[in-house]
């Protein structure tokens, strides 16, 4: 056992590496969204585009990923994966050098791109690392709590950068933090390159023809519209409360400073990464099925008490600050409950995913790539909430948050269950 902790635990460390790396990347997209909202003069629908484009790439991606990473390996899927990945984020700095939009999305797009080709690799590496089953479950966790270190660090830093004059911000603002992921993704190149990842899906070669796929299963159906439902809920959350917050007082939003506002959404991923450090201590003793229902229904509370609380009642909250140090700030109470959500949203995705994917068997790779289409919800949701908060107002968009989350207790309850255990899965 301890040589087999041993052997791994370079493999383990490399994805958990991956994991900061997607969520810096795709993070970028909430602050770059009141960054070109303000520059473009754009609607909250328009803003929320280059977060779009991220996601959207998924739908493209997701299923040639699963492929490739059952033909070529997990390996050079994610050399392949941080590859891409440099071109998208140095598009994207090329944009704020000639102040495109359409070279920014561009940029959002095939970054989107790279984002999912790792994604695929690194939920069913470290859930097979793990065994699979709770040891799976409490892996994923805490890959995605480093997750959410990335996460926490670039609404702050972006928000630092753009200052207190947000009307003045252009996507060149955000280029320190752009310059940045591509340091990143090079170095990352260079280590992974050097590391030596276990090959499941090249162990066993198999040319024997499959009446089954993910597809033939019940509970992956419906856990592939839990994720979509998730991601889309995950990042809608934080995506809206900083536009509500940075927006003006004549446009229905709260008038806050741009370098407050980021210090508030990136406490929102700190406690993510509080929420998933959490589950990864408990996941070996608490089930996925317990965690995600707790979780859901916690999150409902936060949502309904954000959009019926008074907008006037005010309250005292911790923020994460860029200084690395925590200070107290007044905020509305709805922005509160809000920032709250954080500690739900933490556990959903490794507690769906380790259910959906329960007893697939040699279906797992491929059931990744669709997994990986699913997270297209995260562009898509966004999307639907910017087109309500013009219409109706950002509180009231959350309503589409309230029902995905009922849905998340439908998948803990009953969705989650394999119905399917007749078909053969080695």
């Amino acid at each position: 056992m301890n040589k087999q902790s041993k052997n791994y635990a370079l493999p383990i460390a490399m994805m958990f590496a991956l994991f900061f790396m997607i969520s810096f990347v795709t993070g970028l997209q909430n602050p770059m969204g009141v960054i070109v909202k303000n520059q473009f003069a754009a609607s909250n629908l328009m803003s929320q585009l280059g977060n779009a484009a991220n996601f959207i790439a998924y739908l493209f991606m997701g299923l040639p990923a699963g492929f490739l990473l059952k033909k070529v390996g997990y390996k050079k899927t994610a050399l392949m994966a941080v590859a891409v990945g440099f071109v998208g984020v140095g598009i994207s700095f090329l944009s704020g050098q000639v102040g495109s939009f359409a070279v920014y999305l561009t940029g959002a797009f095939i970054s989107g791109f790279s984002m999912c080709m790792l994604n695929t690799v690194v939920n069913p590496m470290l859930n097979t690392l793990g065994g699979g089953g709770n040891k799976g479950n409490q892996l994923i966790q805490l890959g995605g709590s480093l997750n959410s270190v990335g996460a926490t660090i670039v609404p702050v830093l972006v928000g630092y950068l753009i200052g207190s004059n947000v009307a003045s911000a252009t996507i060149d603002s955000a280029t320190p933090a752009l310059l940045l992921a591509m340091g990143i993704f090079a170095l990352t190149f260079i280590v992974l390159s050097l590391v030596n990842i276990p090959e499941p899906s090249l162990a066993v070669k198999s040319t024997a023809k499959t009446a089954h796929s993910p597809l033939s299963f019940r509970h992956f159906i419906f856990g592939i519209i839990a994720i979509f439902l998730y991601v889309g809920l995950e990042v809608g959350i934080p995506n809206m409360a900083n536009l509500f917050m940075t927006s003006s007082l004549g446009e229905g939003g709260l008038g806050i400073d741009t370098t407050m506002a980021g210090t508030i959404i990136g406490t929102y991923w700190f406690l993510m990464m509080i929420g998933r450090l959490v589950g990864a201590s408990t996941g070996a003793k608490i089930s996925s099925k317990t965690m995600l229902t707790f979780v859901s229904a916690l999150g409902l509370v936060f949502i309904l008490l954000a959009i019926f609380m008074p907008v006037t009642t005010t309250v005292s909250m911790p923020v994460f600050r860029s200084n690395i140090s925590f200070g107290l700030v007044e905020v509305p109470i709805n922005i509160m409950f809000l920032i709250f959500c954080g500690l739900c949203t933490s556990v959903m995705w490794g507690g769906i995913f380790n259910l959906a994917v329960e007893g697939l068997g040699k279906y797992t790779e491929v059931a990744s790539g669709i997994f990986m289409v699913m997270v297209c919800g995260g562009g898509i949701l966004p999307l639907i909430q910017g087109g309500i908060a013009d219409a109706f107002g950002y509180l009231s968009s959350y309503w589409v948050i309230v029902a995905c989350l009922v849905y998340m207790l439908f998948y803990a309850f009953v969705g989650h269950k394999n119905v399917n255990k007749d078909i053969p899965v080695e």
